[in-house]
């Protein structure tokens, strides 16, 4: 009886060790396919969901003083937290499913007397699920790599882009000599890139640049997403000074700012010419095909206040506060040899600011720019007054001609001190010189002769150092008489140039042939104001008005409790890769070990042959 149970027990171990032969490497496949998808399983609960909470929850961004309110891009430090959220779910889940496994064999297949004839195929299975470490090893190993390689190439994608936008970006601020600069007082400061508010939440982006919030978007924390680049419409997006918080005007970044002091002392005109200037030049520009518009609403409410006050004869003294720039967003036609858009900061400060050395230093606009309108009041000059007749002064008197005791060569060498600690030196590319109120100087002796040589007449008026200050410190200069009748053309043709638009045809003021324009009066003069405006008004092609040129920004958002676009992306694309890498990998290693094991077999069959 013994003999038969040894012999049975005997057949039974041989077969069962003939079975765990197959039942081995078949256990340790098994296990270890059931492993990866196992992980896979998890990485796709991780990876493949759209909310923003989850097996590896995305942080909502807490801005700060310190760093935007905006989702940092996913490679960064999102991609790393769900790696290990994937770990962290997927090795315990492996373990727990693989001591399952061995607990139900063993159960199953040692829990009685059966166990001892199906000792072989028990330790077959539990075998293979345990030796399944060493390949899972291997296969963790490649999926490591895999998973590395993947975001190491979106990596270095994402910085080549980082890189390419940046570098667009400095070529073509460069190409288009973009200069940003802040219009309020108190500030004036130079701009390299301005604060921007979101169009949905309104908070405020400091670093709206291609960096490590992402390349081609920034995602604010209410989820809208925000161009990076002036190329991309950050433009179109409203702007804020990063030193006072004001608002800037539109296209701000897009269009070269350009700052044009008017430069004069007291009653020198500064104010009426600025106005028909604007007018004339809003004329032109329609008439060219382009739009001129004020960039801000308070503006436009002033200019109507002055253009009513020169109508009734008399404009109120400009303020003592530091001057706000009057913004104009113009654009024009664009010429082979110029650019057709600019936005002007017309800087109009009271004539009192340029009689003291500290307050032309507080005028701190004057740092930036390369254009400078000279104004110059013919009765200021100390030699004009000397030589006037007592009918000449009541004359002047009583068309409201207030003699100023202000010499424009000292208002001009307090602004040459200034600019001279400029950069540059205080070199200027263009600057106009315009002589107001040539009606009236026509009808004294000493006015005799200046329209026809004004540099000539102002040298010989005690102004020759002036006459050659400008001269050495300008690239280009012109020289502009402004008197009835006006010519609107003419003028607009002169800030044309000054400011660099295509407007108009060539004016006859120069240095040697001085041009006859619009009349500029001092603030003060009552008569013959309204007459100015009335003549500048036929000028008019529509008002003047404040505007947006910009087509506006619609924002593309997700829900807050959504990812953002860029996330769910890219986690899909990195599951896909590393599924697809995977399972290529995984082949080509299985058809390799397969060879091996054919050569194998077949080396052991010809030996044996």
């Amino acid at each position: 009886m013994w003999i038969f149970v040894v012999a049975l027990w005997v057949v039974a171990v041989w077969l069962g060790v003939m079975a765990a032969t197959i039942l081995l490497p078949l256990t340790l496949a098994a296990t270890t396919l059931g492993a990866v998808g196992v992980y896979f399983t998890h990485a796709g609960r991780v990876l493949l969901p759209a909310p923003v909470s989850g097996p590896s929850p995305v942080r909502l961004p807490s801005g700060g003083p310190d760093g935007d309110p905006v989702y940092p891009h996913y490679l960064v430090r999102q991609v790393w937290r769900d790696w290990w959220a994937v770990i962290g779910a997927a090795l315990p889940a492996i373990g727990d499913t693989a001591g399952t496994v061995v607990s139900a064999t063993t159960r199953k297949l040692m829990g009685d007397v059966q166990g001892f004839f199906l000792f072989p195929i028990w330790l077959a299975i539990c075998g293979g699920v345990v030796l399944a470490a060493v390949p899972l090893a291997a296969v963790g190993v490649l999926l490591a790599a895999v998973h590395g390689v993947t975001v190491l190439a979106g990596m270095l994608a994402w910085l080549a882009c980082v890189a390419v936008l940046r570098g667009l970006e400095q070529v073509l601020a460069l190409v288009r000599r973009i200069l940003q600069t802040c219009p309020y007082p108190g500030c004036y400061e130079r701009i390299t890139l301005p604060h921007y508010s979101c169009p949905t939440c309104g908070e405020r982006h400091r670093r709206l640049t291609p960096d490590l919030n992402g390349a081609i978007r920034h995602v604010c924390r209410c989820g809208t997403r925000l161009p990076t680049t002036i190329a991309l419409g950050r433009f179109r997006l409203r702007a804020h000074c990063p030193e006072c918080d004001r608002a800037l005007p539109a296209r701000i970044g897009r269009v070269r700012v350009e700052p044009l002091p008017f430069v004069g002392g007291p009653d020198a005109g500064k104010t009426t010419f600025m106005a028909l200037a604007v007018n004339a030049l809003h004329g032109s520009v329609v008439a060219a095909g382009g739009h001129a518009l004020f960039a801000d609403r308070g503006d436009e409410m002033s200019f109507r206040r002055l253009r009513e006050q020169l109508r009734a004869g008399r404009v109120d003294k400009t303020g003592t506060d530091l001057p706000r720039a009057v913004m104009l967003d113009v654009s024009v036609p664009a010429t082979r040899r110029r650019e057709g858009d600019r936005i002007l900061y017309l800087f109009d400060p009271s004539g009192e600011h340029y009689t003291g050395a500290a307050t032309v230093e507080a005028m701190g606009y004057l740092a930036h720019g390369e254009a400078l309108l000279l104004v110059i009041d013919p009765f200021a000059l100390p030699e004009v007054q000397d030589h006037l007749l007592a009918a000449e002064r009541e004359e002047l008197a009583a068309r409201g001609v207030v003699l100023s005791g202000e010499d424009p060569a000292d208002t001009f060498s307090r602004v040459v001190t200034e600019l001279a600690a400029r950069s540059d030196g205080g070199g200027q590319r263009r600057v106009a010189v315009v002589l107001t109120k040539a009606d009236l100087l026509r009808g004294i002796a000493a006015g005799r002769g200046a329209e026809d040589d004004l540099p000539g007449w102002l040298t010989r008026m005690g102004m020759g150092n002036l006459v050659r200050e400008v001269t050495r410190r300008s690239a280009g200069l012109r020289y502009f008489a402004s008197g009835l009748p006006p010519r609107g053309e003419e003028i607009a043709e002169l800030i044309g140039w000054l400011v660099g638009l295509p407007l108009g045809g060539r004016t006859r003021g120069t240095a040697a042939d001085p041009a006859a324009g619009e009349r500029g009066t001092g603030e003060q003069r009552a008569g013959e104001q309204g007459a100015e405006e009335q003549g500048a008004g036929e000028q008019e092609a529509g008002d003047l008005v404040a505007g947006d040129p910009r087509t506006p920004w619609t924002p593309s958002s997700r829900p807050a409790d959504l990812l953002p676009l860029s996330y769910l992306l890219a986690r899909r694309v990195i599951f896909g890769a590393t599924v697809l890498l995977s399972a290529g990998l995984i082949v080509l290693l299985a058809a390799a070990l397969w060879r091996i094991n054919a050569g194998d077999v077949t080396a052991a069959l010809s030996l044996t042959g």
